[in-house]
């Protein structure tokens, strides 16, 4: 089993005696995973990841981070730890590069580390520009590549990709995916997008309300949407819509080139494909129609 480095019980959280941002949420984050941490705006993400992070006071002593209680490792635990919570604190004044050197002078970390972390947030090209001078997702790699200078076993994200268009979207993820197997970093990330979570992530907790509602493998994640409805387009789609009929009674022809039809889930998608190559099928693409999206828009509204 693998060993946890974040584990909650029962976390619970009141900011007055009316208001409960979070209600007994047990999360289990492996050591070498990226753990999506999923739910509506409001959900208690970020009230989480301020408790993970000291920036709110533990109301109890339900928090165990590197197997022992992180109120007996205040605040030297810290230097294990890096953290992107709310908007990036960056000296807009300064360049890249100082900023980083800001850090390492605070952290007491060599500068020589500066050059590698401007690489790996692929940054180095723009390392002398004012940071108030960056896009909105240089700025996002800057404050990751900061937290990231102490060479924490541990990163936690709090809506890294927020407001990012597609691109910066996608530089996040690689960055995060290349932390995780190159170094070894376990990543705690809150995302309220499904897909992103998805794209990137070996488990994932889904909140809402304050409620843990699920949590698990991405696999058993997607497991739990049950029947999963596709769209197929390939060549000849009538000659194919005929074929598969008494196998697959769902199919229907939409038009020349395209079908839909219903699977038992989404880990038969693979099995339904080679299968179509292997019969000579020219397929062009496959779009999901349902299934994880609706399971988990179902599941973050229950009360």
């Amino acid at each position: 089993m693998a060993e946890n480095i974040i584990s909650t019980h029962n976390l619970t959280f009141y900011y007055s005696k009316s208001r409960k941002a979070l209600d007994d949420v047990s999360l289990n984050i492996p050591k070498g995973s990226i753990y999506g941490f999923l739910g509506p705006n409001g959900a208690g993400k970020s009230t989480t990841m301020r408790l993970l992070t000291g920036i709110l006071p533990e109301q109890g002593n339900a928090i165990t981070v590197f197997g022992s209680p992180l109120q007996e490792q205040v605040p030297h635990v810290f230097n294990r730890m890096g953290s992107l919570v709310e908007s990036p604190a960056l000296y807009l004044h300064l360049s890249g590069y100082d900023n980083l050197r800001y850090i390492a002078q605070m952290r007491r970390v060599p500068e020589t580390r500066i050059p590698e972390i401007l690489e790996l947030v692929d940054l180095q090209r723009d390392a002398k520009r004012k940071a108030k001078h960056y896009s909105l997702g240089m700025k996002q790699r800057l404050a990751i590549g900061m937290a990231l200078m102490s060479e924490p076993e541990l990163l936690l994200l709090d809506e890294p990709v927020n407001g990012l268009d597609p691109n910066g979207m996608r530089d996040i993820r690689r960055l995060l995916v290349r932390l995780n197997k190159e170094k070894g970093t376990t990543i705690f990330v809150s995302s309220h997008l499904l897909s992103e979570i998805e794209r990137m992530c070996t488990h994932v907790g889904i909140i809402s309300r304050g409620k843990l509602r699920f949590e698990g493998t991405i696999e058993e994640l997607a497991l739990q949407s049950g029947a999963c409805k596709i769209q197929v387009t390939l060549k000849d789609a009538p000659k194919w819509h005929t074929g598969l009929l008494p196998e697959i009674p769902s199919v229907i022809l939409e038009n020349e080139k395209q079908l839909t039809l219903e699977l038992p889930d989404r880990e038969a998608i693979p099995e339904f494909l080679r299968s179509l190559v292997t019969k000579g099928a020219n397929t062009y693409e496959i779009k999901i129609l349902n299934g994880l999206e609706e399971w988990f828009m179902s599941l973050i509204n229950q009360k």
